[in-house]
């Protein structure tokens, strides 16, 4: 059976996933449809917790359209060991329910070691895919964003892990994004081709011989300058790279709040610089992103930060809602069987 053939979406929460839930999830959630009636919503989690939420925060929402899951995968639970010691939690039945086509997609702010491992194991991998991918957005000098994958789905890849990932990255970065035919590079230690590893080496025999749009090896340089539309990489290195950019804006902040504290005069100049800081960094704030879509999975899956807002929850709960619409799973699934490698 395939996806994307209703009209109108059934998106399932996880009311009960995140360091703020269930409020932050369920005034998230229910925000959404102010933005979106052609919405189906489902709240998963613990029932009487989310009605009480939505009666706290005078929220109309139909309680038919609330599944009860009594049990709550923690922070500090083991990801996979959860999914069998926590059968009726919130993300095992979330993960089920799009197995079982009874939601079209789930998104979740929980343990995300979980979410990966139940959107894996059991919603299931779309046909031909080896391995999920999960990727992260880089704001750029060029305007556009660099999409890097993969920043922590898998930390061991094999060659053809990674030229997957350039096929589902492409796809939806030119559905998504509206780049056409985006370029691709291998993160390197050198742009010449005999640099890196046999990891990088032996996928780019793969990508140069597809008909992706492969620009050779690229530096970690090229991330911020915007000279690629996507970036491959194993998961190892690409959540280094990811954990190294989230700190980045913490660090700023405290630079000028240091630089501020020696001086009237420096607090003068720093409060000019915080603003032209905030404004021109505000595409970094993962509010405005929402969460992260794993791909590769026969079902939409989309993995929030745990500290996640009210707004990146409706945000979250907007991008399943625009992969459903442009039909992004049926689009990486005719791609990974029509890319060939000559």
């Amino acid at each position: 059976m395939s996806f994307e053939t209703n009209l109108i979406p059934k998106i399932a929460v996880d009311a009960m996933g995140g360091d703020f839930a269930p409020r932050n999830t369920v005034i998230g959630a229910i925000s959404a449809l102010d933005a979106d009636q052609d919405i189906e919503l489902i709240l998963v989690g613990q029932k009487d917790k989310i009605e009480k939420e939505i009666a706290d925060n005078n929220l109309k929402f139909d309680s038919d359209k609330i599944v009860d899951a009594s049990e709550v995968i923690e922070m500090f639970d083991s990801p996979t060991g959860s999914l069998k010691s926590k059968p009726d939690s919130s993300i095992v039945v979330g993960a089920v329910m799009v197995r079982d086509r009874k939601a079209d997609a789930f998104v979740s702010a929980g343990n995300t070691g979980a979410m990966m491992a139940a959107s894996t194991l059991l919603t299931g991998r779309i046909k031909g895919v080896g391995r999920p991918t999960i990727g992260a957005a880089f704001p750029t000098n060029s305007g556009k964003v660099c999409n890097v994958y993969d920043v922590g789905a898998s930390v061991d890849s094999k060659p053809e892990h990674l030229f997957e990932y350039a096929v589902m990255g492409s796809i939806f970065v030119s559905e998504m994004q509206g780049t056409i035919n985006p370029t691709i590079g291998t993160l390197s230690v050198g742009e010449e081709d005999k640099k890196g590893n046999e990891l990088v080496k032996n996928t780019n025999i793969l990508l140069k011989n597809s008909d992706l749009n492969f620009i050779g090896n690229v530096e970690g340089r090229d991330i911020l300058n915007g000279s690629v539309d996507i970036v491959v990489c194993d998961g190892f290195v690409g959540n280094i790279i990811l954990k190294f950019g989230e700190s980045f804006l913490d660090f700023m902040k405290g630079r000028v709040k240091s630089y501020s504290n020696s001086g009237i005069v420096n607090k003068l100049q720093a409060g000019i610089t915080r603003n032209v800081l905030r404004s021109s960094l505000k595409d970094m704030d993962y509010q405005a992103h929402g969460g992260a879509p794993l791909l590769g999975i026969n079902g939409i899956s989309i993995i929030g930060h745990g500290s996640s807002s009210p707004l990146a929850i409706r945000n979250m709960v907007l991008r399943a809602k625009e992969m459903y619409d442009r039909k992004l799973i049926s689009k990486i699934e005719k791609s990974i069987k029509s890319y060939s490698v000559k």
